[in-house]
């Protein structure tokens, strides 16, 4: 080392020391991520702006002509994305919105101006109750209103015999918080039934329906066509740089426009952000069912994986995924699992469990588990062989 790279050296193991424990497991596990030669899933925004953007400029080419004119407000490729989710999804028109916080609140209340009645029916760990800051109440006048707490979707008998009028049914599919669970198809359309009965409308939380064909087994369309709204992501599953889209009939979306615009969503020119989405669309989407049937192989493997390390507890849920995310469940605190972690990572290059570790109870945490294009190579055995080596970094009971 020459003397002149010495005080880099220095101010960079300085910056280190100062760094609090979160702060420098947060390095070591983006470090451990990029270095890692096996993943069940690399997420695109873990990669850096370069490796987007040559993604992004290889795939633009075969989704839009990049000859035509750049958006404004809305226009062009913008519009042209809007189509493309329509004709997806089977409604009358769509949206686009830069996030789907924004989208759901404006279709929320825009249903509530409807329906005469601000109340709306939910889960309560649909994401606007856990993650949004009550932005529901707080921003757009609505009222939630929990129908349920229990790790599944609402049951059409939770529906009919809640105790309150509400004007809008919100049903986020899958349910993340609860592990990604889905309904069958029965139950979803026996719970839009029940709401309808109450002559309230259905909005669907569809930042993850892309992935829900095939435990439905239903088109996209015939799953969207039981709603009268559905909200979709760009980035949760396709990879996007980020955006959402409402859809729906052709008066609610041309309203919503007008409530995007207040909202402050009329964006000058997106088309980066709408190339991502409609690359997604054309890469990601068709490869999702077979994440989605891997997933399986993949949650049957860790499950043989721990009861042959002979951990004492450990639970995958749900046992057969319903999509390509699920839950991994074992009894230890978060800081020791991801530990283990990003420490088999580190000396073996395979990062099994690349989320961190939540707290679920005392001694008690869980992790999310997605299977997407790296995961496709990944055998039973495999990763029966990487829970092996999890397992012998973990401390003895």
């Amino acid at each position: 080392m020459t003397d002149e790279a010495r005080p880099d050296e220095e101010q960079r193991e300085q910056q280190q020391a100062e760094q609090s424990p979160q702060e420098a497991m947060r390095a070591r596990r983006r470090s451990a991520l990029a270095k890692a030669e096996r993943v069940l899933a690399r997420p695109g925004f873990g990669r850096t702006i370069r490796e987007r953007l040559a993604d992004l400029q290889q795939a633009a080419p075969e989704v839009y002509d990049l000859d035509r004119p750049a958006d404004i407000y809305g226009n062009g490729i913008v519009a042209h994305l809007e189509e493309r989710v329509a004709s997806l999804l089977g409604t009358q028109a769509a949206a686009f919105f830069p996030t789907g916080t924004m989208a759901q609140q404006v279709a929320l209340r825009c249903w509530a101006g409807r329906t005469g009645n601000r109340a709306v029916a939910l889960h309560a760990l649909a994401h606007p109750e856990v993650h949004e800051r009550h932005a529901f109440s707080e921003v757009s006048g609505l009222r939630p209103v929990r129908v349920t707490s229990e790790p599944r979707l609402p049951t059409a008998a939770e529906i009919r015999g809640f105790d309150e009028p509400f004007g809008t049914l919100m049903l986020e599919l899958p349910l993340r918080d609860a592990g990604f669970v889905l309904p069958t198809w029965e139950e979803l359309t026996e719970a839009v039934e029940a709401a309808r009965e109450r002559d309230a409308v259905v909005h669907f939380d569809g930042a993850r329906l892309w992935e829900s064909t095939v435990h439905f087994g239903r088109t996209l369309a015939e799953i969207a066509g039981l709603a009268d709204s559905v909200y979709v992501s760009f980035y949760k599953s396709l990879d996007g740089f980020g955006g959402a889209a409402l859809a729906g009939p052709k008066t609610l979306v041309e309203e919503a426009k007008t409530w995007r615009h207040r909202y402050g969503g009329m964006v000058f020119q997106q088309f980066p952000a709408v190339l991502s989405a409609l690359a997604g669309l054309e890469r990601e989407l068709p490869r999702l069912p077979d994440y989605v049937r891997h997933a399986r192989v993949v949650a049957a493997a860790l499950r043989e994986g721990f009861a042959a390390a002979g951990l004492p507890w450990a639970r995958v849920h749900p046992e057969e995924p319903h999509t390509h995310d699920f839950q991994v469940w074992l009894p230890y605190d978060p800081d020791v699992l991801t530990e283990a972690a990003v420490r088999q990572a580190e000396e073996t290059g395979t990062y099994l469990f690349a989320v961190p570790w939540d707290r679920g109870g005392p001694g008690l945490s869980f992790t999310e588990v997605a299977v997407r294009s790296e995961g496709l190579a990944w055998t039973a055995d495999d990763v029966r062989t990487a829970v092996a080596g999890f397992a012998t970094r973990l401390p003895t009971p």
